[in-house]
């Protein structure tokens, strides 16, 4: 499909109370004729749809038709910036409405104002999402039903004054529930959460176990309180691992500074950012300098210097000094901006086994539903002595031990707590669907130059002979550079460091694919190659070192050569350890370097294979080798600069694009983005999916066995309500807590 083929659109469900509910509102809209593809994420309550342009209007009506009879409680507003982060810790942040959409990434920007006011009716039904008012009408509400229901199993009472006070008990602790579950039967969604616990207090009700209905009822709501305090408290935990985005800009002009937004400030103007402010827009430092804590974007612990001339990025802080800055990018395409949209946009991608649990809610809860209606009437019909008020009482606990929420809730909210957590720790990854693939990753491919080396000539080596010293090797072919452009010129002329004082040298004459001849101090020098050397019959030492060799003569007397390489990142090694320490078969490098070289860099990382020589269209055959070489099941990992690896990136099953920040191209090859130029990132990218994996599925075994037992228990009659409710808003409880400790997943390994 062309990208300009359909149009995406993003807005906050406000309200959205469960799992349960997310999932059949993202199968109903699916369903909608002219939408291609639809994610609703429970964790940041967002829904992300994509649709044909020519037909959105109608496809917007329809779809916020289609949420209102699903769930009549959830509000649709316009997604605005930064506002799924914003849902997740604070969801009437999300509301906050500003100009414009920039998260809209469409391309038909007459309906960007999407305004809520007619998105859905008002409603007060039973929600997860407690706020400090819910919390303290849900708790005034529970003592109260705890109170009459006391009071009713205590005082010695008529039967029919028991039976009103039971009632009423049952009516404010639980009234809401029934009231939605009829609600939902009306519209046709019968097997949900709300369903189950009427029917199974209810039918307590009919079979004359008056307590135990108030009872479990009152102990749901409990447990439903509690869960949704701690889903709550991770979605602010996740929010708060993105909590980037700058509130405001001071913006300059002339003697005076003025707060506005970040989005009115246009390309050239100046911004000023005081100590302990967070750098709004990305831009080049024009006065001013300081220490900047990167951490949010990178990771990194240690503060980066920056003084005019350097870039910033929005999303750092201003650790000291005030700094003037020039902005170089609009908000809406600035870093910080990117990096949001990236993270919000990573729950569309849904990983294999959130798409399983899925499938498996769909048709669980209805399956159980038949056979608790079985366990209900086959049994007293055929075994002779069986009552069918015991059978119904475990049918009913049968009932409520059915529901999946453990499952629905806890997993989504491990993936994305995963992606926060490498997103903390400055790597984007955008789909869980990417992190749980890279449990999987038994080939790394690593592109050279600028992902293991930094991509920059240094001096390596001075070789001074016939008497001269090294810093007066390094001075004679500094001074005799001082002109040229070329990088390699411009590394000698670093090395040295000093200051070149040009009326020192006269008759420059470059000599091109040979070198540089010039006078200085007096004496002729010659800088370059080997070539230079022979054409003036200068005899010299022929080096064994790799790089680029740099020959210095003076007075036609040989002084020595200079070896200029390009600079292995310090933590290459490590990464490269560290993968191996992951399970990683076999890592490879890709260069278009000559061979010597490339082997000789190889060699140091510890690489496994090296393939040199190479033009870009060629790293895609070498790929594609090693892809028939691979398991259906296993994975391969392209790491590339994402700017000329863009067609390698496309290729691998997971594209990982080094030191993307400010790279558009990047951003859009790869499926994972590095934001630093550390390549041992990838190590603590796979650390952490692995993690994940692991909590995951300790959540989807724990709450498995104890349903798979509790199930039993029930059918058998050993299990009551009291602990059905349990397996249910327990093993619920238990999941979330587990899951909320992704955020805590330490990706330093030993």
């Amino acid at each position: 499909m062309e990208a300009n083929a359909t149009v995406k659109r993003k807005f906050v469900l406000e309200g959205l109370d469960c799992a349960n509910c997310a999932m059949k509102i993202e199968d109903g809209v699916k369903k909608i004729d002219g939408v291609s593809s639809c994610s609703v994420n429970f964790v940041n309550k967002t829904l992300t749809m994509e649709m044909m342009p020519e037909r959105s209007d109608e496809i917007l009506h329809l779809t916020k038709k289609k949420i209102r009879t699903l769930e009549p409680d959830v509000k649709v507003l316009a997604m605005e910036h930064g506002a799924a982060s914003a849902a997740a810790g604070n969801p009437k942040a999300a509301t906050a409405k500003h100009d414009h959409d920039h998260h809209d990434h469409s391309h038909d920007h007459s309906h960007a104002h999407d305004h809520s006011a007619e998105a859905d009716e008002d409603g007060h039904g039973h929600s997860h999402e407690h706020g400090a008012g819910g919390v303290r009408t849900m708790v005034v509400r529970l003592i109260a039903g705890l109170v009459i229901g006391a009071a009713a199993l205590t005082l010695s009472l008529g039967k029919e004054l028991e039976l009103v006070l039971y009632i009423a008990s049952y009516l404010i602790v639980g009234g809401d529930i029934v009231y939605k579950a009829l609600k939902n039967i009306i519209r046709g969604q019968v097997f949900d959460e709300y369903f189950l616990m009427s029917i199974a207090t209810v039918g307590a009700f009919v079979i004359g176990e008056y307590p135990e209905g108030v009872a479990v009822m009152l102990f749901y709501q409990v447990g439903e309180l509690f869960q949704s305090i701690a889903v709550n408290r991770s979605r602010k935990s996740i929010g708060a691992l993105m909590d980037i985005r700058p509130d405001f800009a001071n913006l300059k002009s002339g003697d005076e500074t003025r707060r506005v937004s970040p989005e009115e400030v246009q390309i050239g103007d100046l911004i000023v950012v005081r100590p302990g402010e967070r750098v709004p827009l990305d831009g080049k430092v024009t006065g001013g300098s300081s220490a900047m804590d990167t951490s949010a974007l990178t990771g990194e612990s240690v503060p980066r210097e920056v003084a005019p001339g350097d870039d910033v990025l929005s999303g750092f802080i201003n650790k000291n000094g005030v700094l003037t800055v020039e902005v170089t990018k609009l908000f809406g395409e600035s870093t910080v901006s990117k990096i949001l949209d990236l993270v919000e946009n990573a729950s569309s991608k849904k990983a294999p086994t959130e798409n399983f649990i899925t499938k498996f809610a769909r048709y669980y809860t209805p399956f159980v539903v038949i056979v608790a209606a079985l366990l209900a009437v086959l049994p007293p019909l055929l075994i002779s002595g069986a009552t069918f008020s015991d059978w119904v009482y475990r049918a009913l606990v049968f009932l409520v031990i059915s529901c999946p929420c453990a499952l629905v809730v806890s997993i989504p909210l491990g993936f994305f707590g995963g992606i926060g957590a490498s997103s903390k720790n400055g790597v984007l990854i955008k789909g869980s669907n990417y992190l749980e693939a890279l449990n999987d990753v038994k080939y790394v491919v690593f592109d050279k130059t600028g992902t293991l080396t930094k991509g920059a000539f240094k001096v390596n080596g001075i070789y001074p002979q016939n008497g001269w010293t090294e810093q007066e090797l390094l001075r004679q072919a500094a001074f005799a550079e001082m002109h040229s452009t070329h990088p390699i010129a411009q590394s000698i002329r670093e090395a040295y460091g000093q200051e070149l004082n040009e009326e020192l040298i006269s008759d420059y004459n470059e000599m091109s694919g040979h070198g540089i001849q010039v006078a200085f101090e007096g004496r002729e020098v010659l800088a370059g190659n080997a070539k230079l050397m022979k054409q003036e019959n200068i005899p010299f030492t022929e080096p064994t070192e790799l790089g680029t060799i740099v020959h210095v003569a003076v007075d036609k007397q040989y002084a020595g050569y200079l070896v200029i390489a390009d600079e292995v990142k310090e933590d290459a090694a490590k990464a490269i350890r560290s993968l191996k320490q992951l399970g990683v078969k076999k890592i490879v490098m890709l260069t278009g370097d000559i061979k010597a070289v490339g082997e000789d860099i190889g060699k140091k990382l510890g690489v496994d294979e090296v393939r040199s020589e190479l033009l870009p269209q060629h790293k895609v055959e070498e790929l594609e080798k090693i892809d028939r070489q691979k398991s259906s099941k296993e994975k391969i990992v392209f790491v590339g600069d994402g700017i000329n690896d863009t067609p390698v990136l496309a290729r691998a099953d997971i594209g990982v694009a080094m030191g993307g920040l400010g790279s558009d191209a990047a951003i859009e090859a790869a499926d994972i983005v590095i934001m630093t130029d550390e390549p041992s990132k990838l190590s603590s990218a796979i650390h952490i999916a692995k993690s994940t994996r692991r909590i995951v599925w300790q959540n989807i075994i724990f709450a498995l066995l104890v349903k798979a037992v509790f199930l039993l228990l029930g059918a058998f009659g050993i299990a009551t309500m009291w602990e059905a409710v349990f397996s249910d808003v327990g093993v619920t409880l238990l999941a979330v807590l587990n899951a909320m400790r992704v955020l805590k997943i330490n990706p330093n390994l030993a």
